[in-house]
């Protein structure tokens, strides 16, 4: 058995943590997924530090080479730690890349019914509303939405890192994180700290506090407006705020991307129907999908 982990003294950034996960402490085990990354990894020590019952889920997306190798490192840090944990290989569907490896991280995160604990931090959350500006969509995340758990969501990104440098641990750095390809990474390295020049300070916590209005506001207004339908005239007749709710949740539960475009494309199959054709919402291996209107429902079809 590895040795208990021995806290450092002075740790202002792992207080930071330890802090923001008190709120969220049950008698119930969690998962904790872990990439090895410096928020995953402070998140978990943090957890374990509180006494919450932890086991790690390190999911290996097999999308770089070494990705195994990098999965078994972070493995042997929770377990270092006190965590049980396990590896999960997983194979990402064609399409979308980060949306189909999201997709079957979380399938293999949620597989054995657990809360799952999540490492984003408040700068994830100013980068996550200005990705869905961007889109027509601008959104936020919340710290609790089912059984997905954001412990993190107060804590900034150079707490997590400053935590594994106080506690002795050496996170991954995940390349993707560096490549500009990527609009997060881009928004990132360059946009946000062009906004913060033009205001004079720190653009993420304003950013981050607007993104915690809209995640709330869409929390309470997607509660008002029900469950997601396919019923045109259900959601022609609701005001339109509620509706653009309720289709976006319609697209969200069968894997698609929503954008402004696409919320606004399918609300005028149900208010504005004058015989159009199908809306673009996606692609697949073998081509488009379309949502369509058929004999008065939103109907899902590869377009021919």
């Amino acid at each position: 058995m590895p040795e208990p982990v021995r806290y450092p003294r002075s740790s202002p950034h792992f207080l930071a943590c330890r802090v923001a996960v008190r709120p969220f402490l049950t008698s119930e085990p969690v998962t904790v997924g872990l990439s090895g990354g410096a928020d995953s990894l402070a998140l978990l020590a943090a957890a374990l530090a509180e006494g919450q019952d932890v086991h790690a889920v390190i999911v290996d997306h097999q999308l770089q080479v070494g990705s195994a190798q990098v999965a078994d490192t972070a493995r042997r840090q929770a377990e270092e730690l006190g965590a049980s944990a396990q590896v999960r290989a997983v194979t990402v569907a064609p399409g979308n890349l980060e949306a189909r490896a999201r997709e079957a991280r979380y399938g293999a995160l949620f597989s054995e019914g657990r809360e799952v604990w999540v490492g984003h931090t408040r700068d994830d959350q100013a980068e996550t509303l200005l990705l869905g500006a961007l889109r027509g969509n601008p959104a936020g995340m919340v710290p609790r939405s089912g059984r997905l758990i954001r412990p993190l969501l107060t804590v900034r990104r150079a707490d997590t890192a400053g935590a594994c440098t106080e506690l002795g641990l050496e996170p991954w750095q995940d390349p993707h994180n560096e490549d500009p390809v990527f609009r997060r990474v881009a928004l990132r390295q360059t946009h946000i700290p062009g906004l913060g020049e033009l205001i004079g300070g720190d653009a993420v916590e304003p950013l981050a506090q607007a993104a915690d209005r809209i995640a709330a506001d869409n929390a309470l207004l997607a509660e008002l407006a029900g469950p997601p339908t396919d019923d045109c005239a259900e959601l022609a007749a609701q005001p339109g705020p509620l509706r653009r709710r309720r289709i976006a949740a319609w697209l969200r539960e069968r894997g698609l991307g929503v954008t402004g475009a696409s919320i606004s494309a399918v609300e005028a199959l149900c208010t504005r129907w004058r015989g159009q054709g199908g809306v673009a919402v996606g692609r697949t291996g073998t081509g488009r999908l379309e949502v369509r209107r058929v004999d008065g429902r939103l109907t899902l079809f590869p377009a021919g």
